[in-house]
């Protein structure tokens, strides 16, 4: 599973992304500091199954945190976008590229009203403007893809009598689109695809929109929360766009789990506090008090909260463990794995996921906390533990 990273220059993308992965990425205040896309792995915040059996996970990927369990994702982080960025402008065409792989999209949103567009320094700037601006150029990204070929595409459709959501999805397949996407598309918007053909440019754009929305689907993380403007600014987003919308201080964030990894601290991500452990400096305490006093107003800095969204809530991934009846490998180490999984999965699913030789010697699995039996269409919960039984 892959997340991508959007938003135009200057807004807080790389210091998301390094509080995130807390990879050595280069964060600076100037338009296109990143020019190659920056990938590492984010971690998702879940309970540790262990802890119900009085026992401690020994993660092989990720790592556990005072009875918390923090689970690989791949997070990219591509170079700001702006207007035109479909047309080639400012690195355009190729970042839109190497999003194409992304099951979502996190839109960091610079509240502060400090910066324009193009991420140069201005003043009561709307941050709306960037959500519709980025929203725009993909869009223009998708219907791109749709415009160089429709002339040949539609006609052949139309003579050849092919089915338009599969023909559409050969067209997309490299976008991670679906024959079932389409169909979805055309059935909720009421989309005549009996005569593509006769689409007007709008029809082919507002088609490129709808899918778009259905396969590349967007949280927005409401950054730069300590600024003066932030809070109003929220609001007003808030009111005019319908996404999923976290408020979040991403350097404040980054901050904290680098104080953390210091020893200065002992912060959990996630939290809406954190404990001093050594002796700090008065500017360390300064900075600190601020963190707080934002923490305390939004309940966190939303940073896990943004990745925890885009993955439970929005994509409705579950975490899943495949478990023996004493939790431990051949090695002694317990519940090593834990797999995210896409929504409606089974336990036959499970087992290809494991290995394909588990799945097609699949013969039952045993579910760890009921101790019952589950065939291989049993729909799997998430923080379900299961033992898979073969041949």
């Amino acid at each position: 599973m892959l997340i991508g990273i959007v938003g135009r220059p200057n807004c807080g993308k790389s210091t998301f992304f390094k509080a995130a992965t807390m990879s050595d990425v280069l964060i600076a205040n100037y338009p296109f500091a990143t020019i190659k896309p920056n990938h590492a792995m984010a971690y998702v915040k879940i309970k540790d199954l262990a802890a119900d059996f009085g026992k401690v996970s020994n993660p092989r990927e990720g790592y556990i945190k005072h009875g918390w369990r923090f689970v690989p994702f791949d997070l990219l982080d591509v170079a700001g976008l702006v207007a035109g960025a479909s047309e080639g402008k400012g690195l355009g065409n190729e970042f839109l590229n190497d999003l194409a792989g992304a099951d979502a999209f996190i839109h960091v949103v610079d509240l502060s009203g400090e910066t324009n567009g193009e991420g140069k320094p201005t003043s009561n700037y709307y941050p709306g403007e960037d959500i519709k601006i980025i929203e725009n150029e993909l869009d223009l990204w998708y219907a791109g893809i749709l415009k160089k070929v429709w002339r040949t595409f539609s006609r052949s459709v139309e003579v050849q009598k092919t089915n338009f959501a599969d023909a559409i999805f050969k067209q997309f397949s490299g976008l991670k689109v679906s024959a079932d996407d389409v169909k979805h598309v055309i059935l909720k918007y009421k989309f005549n695809v009996d005569k593509p053909s006769s689409w007007s440019e709008d029809e082919i754009l507002k088609f490129s929109q709808a899918l778009r929305k259905e396969t590349k689907k967007m949280i927005i993380a409401a950054n730069k929360l300590d600024r003066p403007k932030a809070k109003e600014n929220l609001q007003k987003i808030k009111k005019e766009f319908d996404y999923p919308i976290i408020p979040c201080f991403a350097e404040g964030e980054l901050s904290l789990r680098s104080a953390d990894k210091a020893g200065l601290i002992d912060y959990i991500p996630g939290d809406n506090k954190f404990e001093v452990k050594k002796t700090l400096n008065d500017k360390q305490k300064e900075a600190l008090n601020e963190i707080k006093e934002v923490m305390e107003e939004y309940g966190s800095t939303g940073v896990q909260e943004v990745l925890n969204k885009v993955i439970f809530d929005i994509l409705e991934y579950i975490a899943i463990f495949p478990a023996g009846d004493k939790l431990a490998d051949s090695k002694g180490n317990i519940l090593p794995d834990c797999f995210l999984m896409p929504p409606n999965s089974t336990a036959l699913d499970f087992a290809y996921r494991l290995h394909s030789d588990i799945g097609k010697n699949f013969v039952k699995a045993i579910h760890i906390k009921t101790k019952q039996a589950v065939g291989k269409d049993y729909k799997l919960k998430h923080l379900d533990g299961l033992e898979i039984m073969t041949k």
